[in-house]
């Protein structure tokens, strides 16, 4: 069984540069993916929206890292395609793809996804960003990511000339209860890692734990915080 929730809010922007994209063949297969667009570069939401409709329309059904692969290298590719001298969009993009009880996962950028198992964290992606080397050279914890003052400094996002370096995963899902959430930075600074488990437990769908953390976020959020985006899957195999 698989429940599907997902949204898309501007936030206190005058433009939402975030999209979010579904794709399922049939009841045991799904392709999701959200990306956002980098607002300082131009052409934002083109970026995202051009990013997840060619990979959702070139995924041919399968939880494969080679071909999720190919598909953020395809997106990357229109993406560049669409760029002028003056607009050198980009943007970053996380995706899931559900085959079964296969999952693989594919993102460049700082659009994450968290997987869940058994109401637990299990897995979350690191950032291509500024921040997540400060991490890893022990600056900074993972919590001070979210407000760092290099918090914007992208290394990796689909609209660069030079080789992409797509980051993937996959596994054979084991039998249980996963949740995935797939999110802009615009959700995750506000909606921590713990509260994303408590708030699980706490809901009956995967429509009830996005409004339980949104609620979060709400509360948190300043009047001009930026565009928030999230989809959440659960799933029992």
């Amino acid at each position: 069984m698989m429940d599907l929730a997902s949204y898309s809010d501007r936030g206190g922007r005058a433009e939402n540069e975030d999209s979010v994209r579904e794709l399922r063949q049939d009841p045991d297969r799904l392709c999701l993916v959200v990306a956002d667009g980098l607002g300082g570069h131009g052409g934002g939401s083109l970026a995202s929206s051009t990013a997840v409709e060619v990979i959702c329309g070139a995924w041919p059904g399968t939880a494969d890292v080679e071909d999720l692969t190919d598909m953020v290298l395809r997106a990357n590719r229109a993406v560049l395609s669409k760029q002028l001298p003056d607009c050198c969009m980009k943007t970053t993009v996380a995706l899931l793809a559900l085959e079964g009880a296969k999952a693989a996962w594919a993102h460049v950028g700082d659009t994450r996804l968290y997987h869940f198992y058994q109401g637990r964290l299990d897995f979350q992606t690191k950032d291509h960003s500024a921040s997540q080397v400060a991490v890893l050279l022990g600056e900074i914890t993972p919590d001070q990511i979210r407000f760092h003052v290099d918090r914007s400094r992208i290394l990796r996002a689909l609209g660069q000339k030079d080789d992409m370096r797509v980051e993937t995963k996959d596994l054979v899902l084991s039998p249980g209860r996963h949740a995935f959430l797939l999110c802009s930075d615009g959700f995750w600074e506000y909606v921590l890692e713990a509260e994303m488990v408590q708030d699980l437990a706490k809901a009956g769908s995967a429509a009830a734990w996005l409004d339980l953390m949104r609620a979060r976020l709400a509360q948190r959020a300043p009047e001009d915080n930026d565009n928030n985006t999230a989809a959440a899957v659960l799933l029992d195999i």
